[in-house]
Formats: structure tokens, sequence, C-alpha cells
């Protein structure tokens, strides 16, 4: 069952929880393709069902930038606490009607924080070697995963102000999401929680951009643009657990 608006509202709520650590998460792109649920479902893990849209599921490829990462009682570290990320997602709902993010990889060029998001949250997180540029309002973004001969790039810019998603309208399905999911080795399922305002999001202009990390992941990279593409400059974040 698809959780309602309210239900999907009620997740901006801060947790009431301590918090485990915080971060910056900037400069965002946000590319989504619509896609077949029946193509999806297989993938994800026993008590977790496809989140849709139209009937449609989405996947999502996102780079970022990830700075001041730290945990609650410690500032940010020079070089440690800044690094890129680039990964790729669907929109999935537990058996409580929860909705969040389901990730199939988290490329990132800090070999530190993907040791320590596979042991702490378990999350696939993948070695890679990234570079950006920002120049103005523009961002060029490469990223070529540790074994692939292949350099993704991207190159993309807002076209617009920043405005809040309007409540259920298809940018608020993509990028409201507060929750995501992992699979612990054992099998169970746990969700962790973060807490941020709404993204500022703009339309995005992209000149450049590759659909390889869908391919790695073992679905058919799409040949098309993509359908939808946003922009976000910056969200302060608090990060929480994982609970069950």
């Amino acid at each position: 069952m698809r959780p309602t608006l309210d239900q999907r509202l009620a997740e901006r709520a801060r947790p009431d929880a301590r918090v485990f650590g915080y971060q910056r998460w900037e400069h965002l792109l946000f590319l989504h393709w619509a896609w077949d649920p029946a193509a999806i479902q297989p993938l994800l893990p026993a008590g977790l069902t496809v989140d849709t849209f139209d009937d449609r599921a989405w996947v999502g490829v996102v780079p970022f930038f990830m700075n001041r990462i730290r945990p609650a009682y410690l500032p940010p570290v020079p070089w440690l606490s800044y690094f890129l990320e680039l990964n790729l997602r669907t929109y999935v709902v537990d058996a409580r009607g929860r909705s969040g993010v389901w990730f199939f990889s988290l490329d990132c060029d800090r070999a530190i924080a993907v040791w320590i998001a596979r042991w702490r949250f378990h999350l696939p997180y993948q070695h890679a070697t990234m570079s950006a540029q920002i120049k103005g309002a523009r961002v060029t973004y490469h990223s070529r995963r540790r074994g692939d001969d292949h350099t993704a790039s991207f190159a993309y810019e807002p076209t617009a102000p920043p405005h809040d998603a309007e409540p259920g309208s298809l940018e608020f399905f993509l990028a409201e999401r507060y929750r995501l999911f992992a699979q612990r080795p054992g099998g169970e399922v746990f969700s962790g929680q973060v807490h941020h305002v709404p993204y500022p999001l703009s339309p995005a202009r992209v000149d450049a951009f590759d659909p390889r990390v869908i391919a790695l992941a073992g679905l058919e990279a799409p040949d098309r643009p993509p359908d939808n593409a946003l922009y976000a400059r910056r969200v302060d974040v608090a990060v929480f657990p994982l609970t069950a």
C-alpha cells in the first residue's frame, strides 16, 4: 500500500533520538528515469516494496559533494570530512508504510568513508576515483569506480531560483526522502533517518550525463535523457542511527 501524503509529510519531522552525526550536502544533481516497477521489485530485499508515482518506479543518479562530515561530538576534520559521492537509488516502502530510499550503490573517493559506511550503516559503498570543479553556478563532475575503465562525467547548473517542492508533486516524491533502508549481513532490513530543511530545488540544465552506474548495478542503462533533472545548492543534515 502506498503511503498517504500525510505519512510522507510526517517523515520531515526531526526524530526523537540521539544524533549520530552531521553532514552538509552541496551541489546535488538529481537525475531520474521512470522505470517498470516489475523490473525493480526483484532487486529489493523481503519486506520492501517499490514506491511508485503515476504507477512508475523511479531510478535516480545523484552526484554531489559531501562536506563537513563529523560525529555528533567532534568537529569536521580537514580532508577526512570532505569528499565526493555518486549514488544510485530507487524508492521503497516498508511493511509499516514508511517511505524511503534504497541504494543500489554509493561511489565515494574517500576509502575510510567507504569502510565506515559499510561497517556502521551496511550500505553498498564503492571505492572510486572522483573529481569535481565549480565555475560560477556550473558544476563538472567525474567518477570512475575502482576496477572499471570507464569515467562517467556530468556537467550541470541550476536554471531558475530555488523553490520548495509542492507536496504531492513528482518533485516532492523524488526529493523529499528522509529515510534510508539497509540490509544487514543476516538479511534483516533496518532503516536510518536524516533530518534537514526541504531541499531548495531548481530545474537543472544538464549538458553531460552518464548512466554507467546504472549498468554497473545490473540494470539496463537507459538510452534516453533523464525524465527529470533537479539541482539543490545545499542542505545541512543531522544523521540518526539505524533502527528496526
